[in-house]
């Protein structure tokens, strides 16, 4: 045990890695709904070994790894964030804004009646706000507050304390309220989702289980019988006549390959290779002829699928239906929509599904005819291989340099901190990055990976530092900071959704659960209101809910450290 302890001793690293990977393990576990996560798992299993002794690592290491996250958080969700400035969403807004305001007061008001210091308030609502990044942004301003080496030290050593004891109740909070808001407003939330989904231009047709279908897009190959309607037709005939929901992207006539033109007669036995939503193809074969598998090995037939990132402004805010019309078939023949993703989580593909900048539009068609509407749209995402560093270094910096500035409040002088100042940098270039496609390019995985990575660092570097003083706070306090971060949970979540239901008349179910869970941060909640929904309604509001609240929860950090005594 020794070896062991000393090699880990002299080696701290060491010991940071295995707290992450130990933390990840453990974050895997699913009680019902709910998993820990790998953050939460990492912290706790630092203070764990942490109570060991000796593994302390540099603060610097920890401020620059936050700094990382935190800049990343604001890359990754400027765009969204930008995007839901606007007055058809200002109710949207709102709420989301007065949850995050009603979280900070519930934090500061039970804090200073049962008497908690700064960093177990901090902690206090990192945990029962489940916004980890208050963790980050509330340790860089009690360093700012010129207090002995070892009294910051217990105060940030309490914001770990907090957020541990509190933060697995914070998520399972919001999930409960999923399942109990549906019965105490009497609403069938599937069939509500179903309603929904028909509103915004969806299928009628929806079964238990399935998400809507019109976003699938397939390939098929049909002979053309002699009782075909379409003998002597005209494929234009035919495209008009399935509403430009299949396109016929090769002919092959009498052996040979033809070009697919508007006017090109369908003769008997002409092979068509036909590209469309699936709904559409049950109607194709019953018009068509057989569909076949086998029409000549040297046949050479391909297509692409292609994401795009929408930048056009003219074209944010407009729904498919509205776009599909204002560009016109002769820019969108051929082109087919497979599915919509915004912040990570794929949205449904019906006529009113309203498009946002920073969305992320998965497109399948002939080669000329991606490139014909990609200028139309937007901007192919970096290649896995391609870091605009420049502007990531400057970004960086310009963070840094917005932290430094400070003011007082409530007589305490607060300054932005790296964390902070990172996070703006981090939305304004994510926000650029849609107006100007090829300037600060950072490469979707890479940049979710060092968001993810550098909160894991951070955290584990955190519970680390903690040491025994953790496990000494918890004994003292673990009853009362758990009651407290209950709460810290449920007073803000019941006292917003009536005010959304009533003030801000936010009364579909589906939208009201998805604001709820979206302005609470809450993943694991929104995860639960998909099983309930079987589709994609939720995740328009959620996503907009979610980047203000992320945004917001995350400034509180500072300024719960200058308002409690």
């Amino acid at each position: 045990m020794d070896i062991i302890y000393n090699t880990l001793k002299n080696f701290p690293y060491l010991t940071l890695f295995l707290a992450i990977a130990i933390g990840y393990f453990v974050g895997k576990f699913k009680i019902g709904k709910f998993t820990l996560g790998g953050v939460a798992g990492t912290l706790i299993m630092a203070v764990v070994i942490g109570q060991v002794g000796g593994f302390e690592i540099s603060g610097e290491v920890k401020s620059l790894f936050f700094a990382l996250f935190i800049f990343m958080v604001g890359y990754l969700g400027g765009p969204q964030f930008f995007a839901s400035l606007k007055l058809s969403s200002l109710k949207f807004l709102l709420a989301a804004f007065s949850m995050t305001v009603l979280g900070l007061l519930v934090v500061v008001g039970l804090s200073i009646w049962v008497g908690l210091d700064k960093g177990m308030a901090a902690g206090l609502a990192a945990g029962g706000l489940t916004q980890s990044a208050i963790i980050g942004t509330a340790g860089e301003a009690i360093d700012k507050l010129g207090l002995a080496t070892e009294a910051a030290k217990i105060m940030k050593t309490n914001v770990a304390v907090g957020y541990s004891i509190t933060y697995i109740f914070g998520s399972i909070g919001p999930i409960l309220m999923v399942s109990f808001i549906p019965i105490l407003m009497k609403w069938d939330i599937r069939a509500e989702a179903k309603k929904l989904a028909v509103k915004l231009g969806g299928s009628k047709e929806m079964v238990e289980g399935e998400f809507d279908p019109i976003k699938r897009v397939d390939t098929r190959v049909f002979k053309i019988s002699k009782t075909s309607k379409y003998l002597s037709k005209t494929i234009q005939d035919f495209e008009t006549d399935l509403k430009s929901n299949l396109t016929v992207e090769l002919v092959i006539s009498d052996g040979k390959k033809l070009e697919s033109k508007a006017d090109l007669q369908i003769k008997e036995g002409d092979i068509l290779f036909v590209t469309g939503l699936i709904t559409a193809f049950s109607k194709a074969g019953n018009i068509l002829g057989e569909e076949i598998s086998e029409f000549g090995a040297n046949i050479d037939f391909t297509e692409e699928e292609r994401h795009i990132i929408l930048s056009n402004k003219k074209l944010h805010g407009k729904t498919l239906a509205e776009i599909r019309e204002k560009l016109g078939l002769t820019k969108t023949h051929g082109v087919y929509i497979n599915s919509i993703v915004r912040m990570s989580h794929e949205l449904s593909v019906l006529d009113n599904t309203e498009i946002h900048a920073g969305d992320e539009i998965t497109l399948v068609g002939k080669k000329k005819d991606l490139d014909r509407i990609e200028k139309e749209i937007g901007y192919k995402p970096t290649s896995i291989n391609s870091t605009d560093f420049i502007v990531f270094g400057l970004g960086m910096v310009i963070g840094y340099l917005i932290g430094e500035i400070n003011f007082d409040i409530n007589g305490t002088n607060v300054a932005l901190g790296s964390g902070l100042g990172c996070l703006v940098s981090g939305l304004i270039i994510g926000f650029l990055r849609t107006k100007h496609p090829k300037m600060g390019g950072i490469n979707v995985g890479a940049a979710s990976f060092i968001q993810t990575f550098g909160l894991a660092v951070f955290v584990g570097i955190v519970g680390l530092n903690a040491g025994a003083p953790a496990f000494q706070a918890i004994l003292k306090s673990g009853i009362t900071l758990f009651l407290l971060g209950i709460l810290v949970t449920m007073i803000p979540m019941i006292v917003q959704f009536f005010m959304n239901y009533y003030v801000f008349k936010i009364k579909n179910p589906v939208e009201a659960l998805g604001v709820l869970v979206g302005s609470k941060s809450a993943n694991p909640a929104f995860s639960s209101l998909l099983d309930k929904t079987q589709n994609a309604t939720p995740t328009p509001t959620f996503t907009m809910t979610y980047a203000v609240a992320n945004i917001f929860l995350t400034l509180w950090g500072p300024i719960i450290i200058a308002l409690m005594p």
